[in-house]
């Protein structure tokens, strides 16, 4: 898949973003095994606890279609630098997708790839749950 066909989707998803407390969009582009896309956006709440970041949707969109076999997600924020998902975003995408790569990418185009697994290493999973 073309970095630069999905910065294009990435912005427009971006755009999307409900940030009317921080201001800071993020968009997040989630690629299935099969290539099958999934988009999400952050969504802000006044409770601020109850936000969500766009990885999460993404990722929740995808699991309610019934998708369970994941390759890669793409992160795109307003920032110039690279924005790696947050603490929770890590951990549930490590509860469902630990094997995939995460591209951070930036409106410019630049990009660095990272294993979900280096951006949460000896992380808590269902295996501590035995």
């Amino acid at each position: 898949m073309n970095e630069k066909m999905i910065l294009q989707e990435l912005l427009a998803i971006k755009e999307r973003a409900i940030a009317r407390y921080s201001q800071f969009k993020v968009g997040a582009l989630l690629l299935t095994r099969e290539g099958k896309k999934y988009s999400g956006h952050n969504i802000e709440s006044s409770s601020f606890g109850l936000t969500i970041c766009a990885e999460r949707v993404a990722l929740y969109k995808a699991l309610s279609e019934g998708e369970r076999e994941f390759d890669k997600m793409f992160i795109l924020s307003d920032g110039e630098k690279f924005c790696p998902p947050c603490g929770a975003c890590r951990q549930v995408l490590m509860d469902f997708t630990p094997d995939i790569s995460i591209v951070l990418l930036t409106g410019s185009g630049d990009s660095n790839t990272y294993l979900l697994k280096e951006l949460l290493p000896n992380a808590f999973t269902g295996i501590n749950l035995d």
